[in-house]
This record gives structure tokens, C-alpha cells and sequence, in this order.
């Protein structure tokens, strides 16, 4: 099922996400749907939170020929980055802007498929960026954020008056 993307300002977007303690069927289900709305929307990424759940979810797309699905992470943590890499970023939930924003280039990850098995993810490039900025979602960060002041309240600015 394909859900609706919250965007900007909506306060679910600054909640920091809960822990997924059991795996259940309802979590399968959702973890379905947001790579679904995911695809739809054409993104790279997406996190629980951006359809209104507040639950430690991110869903990435990985780019490989090999993977016939986005991948799934539950209680994602990174746990090394090395490298900087300034590049344009944009939000499903921020439709229509985009500001190049500095994150790690590499950097390695830790969290639990949808069945429950570890993973340790290596990654680089723009599957290393998109689960960065999938993670910050997770903790009630948004792309904006890392902006300067200025950038910040140009956007405020702008990003309201385009929305009336």
C-alpha cells in the first residue's frame, strides 16, 4: 500500500523515532508499503516517520542490479565514517528544494533485516548519503538543519511562501 508522505512542517518529522523492540507481522507489512511509497515516489530513501510512524525504519535503495528491492534496516546505527563529501540533497518530505549539504562519504552501518538477522552495511557515495539522511529523519533531523543560518531562514522564508 502506498502512503501519504508528511512534508514540512508537519511535527511528526521532528520526533525522534522508537526503538523496534519485536518483529511482528504489522512491522513486515509497513516495511512493504514504505518501500512501495518509496518507488512511487521516486526517492532513495525513505524512513518510518515520513508516513506518520514512529518507529526505527528506514528504507534505502541500493542501486544494485542484484537487489530486486530497496533495502530494509530496523534500528539503524552508524558505527564509522571517514571522508567528507558536500553534494545536493533533496526530501520527499521537503518536495521542490534542494541545497548541497556536507555528509561522511563512507561510512559503515549496524541494524536488523525484517527477519530479524543483523546486518553490517559498508556503503559509499549516494547509498551512504541516503542512509545518512534517512537516519537523521529517525532522530527528527531534517536536510535543512544542516545548512547555515542563513540558508535556514531563506528556506523558512521561501519554502512558506511557496506553500500558500
Amino acid at each position: 500500500m502506498i502512503h501519504t508522505i508528511r512534508t514540512y512542517p508537519d511535527r511528526v518529522l521532528r520526533k525522534v523515532a522508537d526503538e523496534v523492540k519485536n518483529i511482528t507481522d504489522e512491522m513486515r507489512e509497513l516495511a512493504s508499503d514504505m518501500a512501495e511509497t518509496m518507488c512511487a515516489a521516486r526517492g532513495v530513501g525513505l524512513a518510518a516517520n515520513q508516513i506518520g510512524r514512529s518507529c526505527r525504519i528506514i528504507t534505502v535503495e541500493t542501486g544494485s542490479e542484484k537487489e530486486s528491492k530497496p533495502l530494509v534496516i530496523l534500528n539503524p546505527v552508524i558505527v564509522a565514517s571517514e571522508g567528507e563529501d558536500a553534494a545536493e540533497e533533496g526530501c520527499l518530505s521537503i518536495p521542490g528544494f534542494y541545497e548541497t549539504v556536507k555528509r561522511a562519504k563512507a561510512l559503515m552501518a549496524k541494524g536488523v533485516d525484517i527477519e530479524g538477522k543483523e546486518l553490517t552495511i559498508e556503503c559509499s557515495g549516494l547509498l551512504a548519503r541516503a542512509f545518512q539522511h534517512e537516519l537523521d529523519h529517525l532522530n527528527g533531523i531534517l536536510f535543512v538543519d544542516h545548512l547555515s543560518t542563513i540558508k535556514k531562514q531563506l528556506f523558512k522564508r521561501e519554502y512558506a511562501k511557496e506553500k500558500k
